[in-house]
């Protein structure tokens, strides 16, 4: 009986075991599954990258289906992950396996409590089917922020802050300088009066004059030396051609001679010129006698062609002699001729003048833009907002107990937090901006401390969302947001988050793409926040930002 009891008992105990060995082999089996949160379902599979995250860190949830290539897929969309908050639908991931598609859909998703989650069933649709992926759980854990390492210290004296010095006078005496040698260039070649040659002086000669000049210049050559006959009458003849065709007929230059004597006789005959025959005789001896140097090689004697001269000479001043007094009329359609001709030359000055200055300004704009590129050079000839603001003289400064140090475009001023008397018992903010949500750039640096907390803890999510309830009530409207932890150039660790928002445009109704970075710090019963927004496509405020961002400074902690 004892020995009965005995093997009853033995068998009890190993039956305990099997149970025991089953159950601890059920919940190995169950934190393998609960680690790689991995769940399918035949054509649906589903699996998160972290079962374990800090507050606002980003995990990536996929969904796995394998579908025929006539299959409609439709995979959930808007906020079906909540409690946990979907911040990107990425786009699906698609891959060919023989008559089938493997379709991969992630999201991304974040949460901003700490605490234990459940990722509730997702229903993805496959034709007429639908399929639901399993639950899945998440750990949110808060930021260890170690509060020894933050020394406080007593408040600094207000400070003067001095505007750096700038060279503005050095590129204004540079520009000045260029005008100056462009202009003097303009006016010592096209605008200056210059000295008139010879042959300008001649031309400006009344007719007469003129064919006087040309005749005593005609005895200075050596035509006659060197028995050159035909270039001397070749020269005789066309004076006296020449006076004629501007005082008498203005055809005389390209007519024959028969031609040229035959008007002459008419004009005599018509009483329009009193030549007397004797005149219209002898130039029509000179000419004839020209042609037959010039065309038949005839070779009259040097006596015969110095008479010729002489013959010329007086004719010339007989012409002049029989011409009528210029009427009044004709002198002021003469005054108006040299009036316009005066114009011409002057319109022709402005004309060249405004070719050089505009050739230069593009040869100038091209070479900036290939050395800076169009954009660069558009905006710093026209003007923008923001590069001005990145390219003037930056101020670092400390702002707000603590301090938090930042180098920003403009010195940042005092602003009104505006929070209710009531609040302001429990809380004392300090806060500081420049521009606003409806402008170009807007940087606010601000300051918490709070009081009477116990053995409370500072809620940095809490804090961070009534900041984007401040954006909200000025307006901004469809705040994506992105978390990601922070470390400032000196250690200093915090909590970023950032995104996109629509911002409203001044004086309208209509929104416009902007960018934002919200920094938050908190260290015992202060939290500090740097909050940055500006427009989206503002390559010069993402260099800003950049810039900001790379400034920040909190207290160092001691090692």
């Amino acid at each position: 009986m004892k020995k009965s009891y005995l093997n009853i008992k033995e068998s009890r105990i190993k039956n305990q075991e099997s149970n025991r060995s089953y159950l601890f082999g059920k919940q190995i089996l169950s934190c393998i599954f609960f680690l790689y949160s991995f769940v399918s379902f035949g054509q649906v599979t589903s699996v998160i990258d972290s079962t374990s995250i800090k507050i606002g860190e980003q995990i990536t949830y996929h969904i796995q289906v394998e579908a025929d290539t006539t299959s409609l897929v439709v995979f959930p969309e808007g906020q079906t992950f909540q409690p946990l908050e979907m911040i990107e639908s990425y786009e699906i991931d698609t891959l060919k396996k023989r008559d089938k598609y493997n379709l991969i859909k992630k999201y991304g998703l974040t949460q901003f409590d700490s605490g234990a989650y459940t990722i509730p069933r997702q229903k993805i649709i496959i034709g007429d089917k639908t399929f639901f992926t399993d639950s899945l759980k998440v750990e949110v854990n808060n930021i260890v922020v170690d509060t020894t390492k933050q020394g406080l210290y007593d408040i600094k004296p207000i400070i003067e802050v001095k505007k750096p010095s700038s060279n503005w006078w050095k590129y204004l005496l540079i520009t000045l300088l260029i005008i100056g040698v462009v202009a003097f260039l303009l006016f010592w070649f096209i605008w200056r009066k210059k000295p008139l040659t010879e042959e300008e002086e001649i031309a400006l000669l009344p007719p007469y004059d003129r064919a006087k000049l040309a005749l005593k210049k005609l005895d200075e050559s050596h035509y006659l030396e060197h028995s050159e006959i035909k270039e001397y009458y070749s020269e005789l003849t066309g004076i006296i051609r020449k006076y004629l065709d501007e005082k008498v007929y203005d055809h005389s230059l390209e007519s024959t001679t028969d031609e040229l004597v035959s008007r002459l006789r008419l004009l005599k005959e018509g009483n329009q010129i009193d030549l007397s025959q004797e005149t219209i005789k002898n130039i029509e001896s000179i000419l004839k006698r020209a042609d037959l140097v010039k065309f038949a090689k005839s070779a009259p004697d040097i006596a015969l062609a110095e008479l010729d001269r002489d013959t010329i000479d007086s004719e010339i001043d007989h012409v002049k002699e029989v011409l009528p007094e210029p009427t009044e009329e004709e002198k002021l359609l003469d005054e108006k001729y040299r009036e316009e001709l005066e114009r011409k030359k002057t319109r022709k000055k402005i004309i060249i003048t405004v070719a050089i200055s505009v050739f230069l300004i593009i040869a100038t704009i091209v070479g900036f833009s290939i050395k800076y590129g169009f954009k660069y050079v558009k905006d710093t000839i026209i003007g923008h907002d923001s590069i001005e603001l990145l390219e003037g003289d930056w101020v670092t400064s400390e702002y707000g107990f603590p301090p938090i140090t930042i180098s920003t475009p403009k010195v940042l001023k005092r602003m009104d937090s505006g929070i209710p008397e009531e609040m302001a018992q429990q809380v004392e903010v300090a806060m500081f901006g420049y521009g606003s949500l409806i402008d170009k750039f807007n940087v606010v640096v601000a300051t918490s401390k709070y009081k009477n907390l116990g053995e409370n803890k500072i809620d940095l999510k809490q804090s961070i969302e009534g900041s984007f309830k401040i954006i909200e009530g000025t307006g901004a409207q469809n705040i994506i947001t992105k978390n990601e932890e922070f470390v400032t150039p000196n250690g200093a660790e915090g909590l970023k988050v950032h995104g996109t928002l629509d911002m409203p445009v001044l004086n309208s109704d209509k929104f416009e793409k902007g960018k934002y970075v919200l920094l938050a710090f908190t260290s015992e019963n202060v939290v500090q926040q740097i909050l940055l927004l500006w427009k989206e496509n503002d390559v010069y405020a993402d260099q800003m930002v950049e810039r900001i961002l790379n400034s920040v400074e909190l207290k160092k902690a001691e090692e």
